[in-house]
């Protein structure tokens, strides 16, 4: 059966640095009608288990650590019975919010994830946070962004353990040279592809944020 990409989108509030924002984000499901891999179950594991019905969940991955992301992770992974998977670079991120449980394990750079016959590639992309991580699909020409690369440009980079120089760095050397045609599902709004932000570099790195 072939693998398939589903989108649900939960609304909440992201907190960080004593500021706290409305989000709307989305959490995908990437599998098919056996099982699925979800990414960044966010504020409402619920919804997201509406979602997943009597599918296997194979695991629940959190591409950074900031607290919209990895809010209902938890809640999830113990409804389904699957891990929770985060970098290890956003451990004290992870912590801010889930003290008393860390992650099943923690995910590196190239390891790959396989869910349905479907291998997603792991690639670190520092920078939103330092230990955000992409994940790819090659073969299906997906990848799933988090907040590494928006519709119009990179995740922001002016809070707690970010930095501008390091996210240009990451999506130039990590993302721009995946074939131009590969679908961005980002962690918030819209999705994109690669051949339709790449041009943009330039202006990203004037602008400087």
């Amino acid at each position: 059966m072939t693998a398939r990409v589903e989108k649900v989108v939960t609304s909440g509030v992201f907190a960080l640095d004593g500021g706290t924002f409305a989000v709307d984000n989305n959490v995908w499901l990437v599998g098919d009608d056996r099982e699925v891999l979800v990414v960044d179950p966010a504020h409402d594991p619920d919804l997201v288990l509406d979602a997943v019905g009597e599918r296997k969940v194979t695991a629940v991955v959190c591409t950074h650590g900031h607290n919209d992301h990895i809010n209902g992770a938890v809640a999830l992974a113990d409804k389904v019975g699957a891990p929770v998977l985060l970098h290890a670079d956003d451990l004290e991120l992870w912590q801010q919010v889930h003290a008393e449980r860390p992650p099943d394990w923690t995910i590196a750079d190239g390891e790959l994830l396989t869910v349905a016959g479907t291998d997603l590639q792991v690639l670190h992309t520092p920078g939103h946070t330092w230990g955000s991580v992409c994940l790819h699909a090659a073969e299906q020409g997906w990848l799933f962004s988090g907040d590494t690369l928006f519709q119009g440009g990179p995740g922001a980079t002016g809070r707690s353990y970010s930095d501008f120089t390091t996210i240009i760095r990451s999506i130039t050397s990590r993302l721009l040279d995946l074939d131009g045609s590969t679908v961005v599902h980002t962690g918030h709004g819209p999705t994109t592809t690669i051949g339709a932000e790449s041009p943009n570099l330039p202006d990203w790195i004037a602008r400087g944020h």
